[in-house]
């Protein structure tokens, strides 16, 4: 099953000494994609290089910058293939941003599938 893998947190963020592991995003790239179950991801830019878009009686809105006034923001995505929402946690909480950031794990819709 896919699973969308959002990685959130706060700019600015700090690991606490006693949350550092030496084990880097690099390290859990490469690990994921070792095992298979990283089809693909990336970094975001930052919520400042977002464009916003509503529709609004019929009229196409268009406005710089993310949609929520909030200080959480998303840093990246990765689209997994895990065999159930125990593996898909697993694999969450060894990203080194679980340590001091938010992960949440989506299930996705397969084709074709409402």
């Amino acid at each position: 099953m896919q699973y969308m893998l959002l990685i959130c947190g706060y700019d600015g963020d700090e690991v606490a000494p006693e949350d550092q592991t030496g084990y880097t995003i690099e390290d859990w790239v490469t690990e994921m994609d070792g095992r298979g179950v990283r089809l693909v991801g990336n970094r975001l830019r930052p919520p400042t290089d977002s464009t916003t878009v509503r529709i609004r009686g019929g009229e196409v809105l268009v406005s710089d910058g993310p949609f929520a006034e909030t200080k959480e923001q998303m840093f990246g995505f990765d689209l997994l293939e895990c065999a159930d929402l125990d593996e898909a946690i697993e694999v969450a909480s060894k990203h080194p941003n679980a340590r001091h950031g938010v992960m949440e794990i989506r299930p996705v819709w397969p084709l074709g599938q409402e």
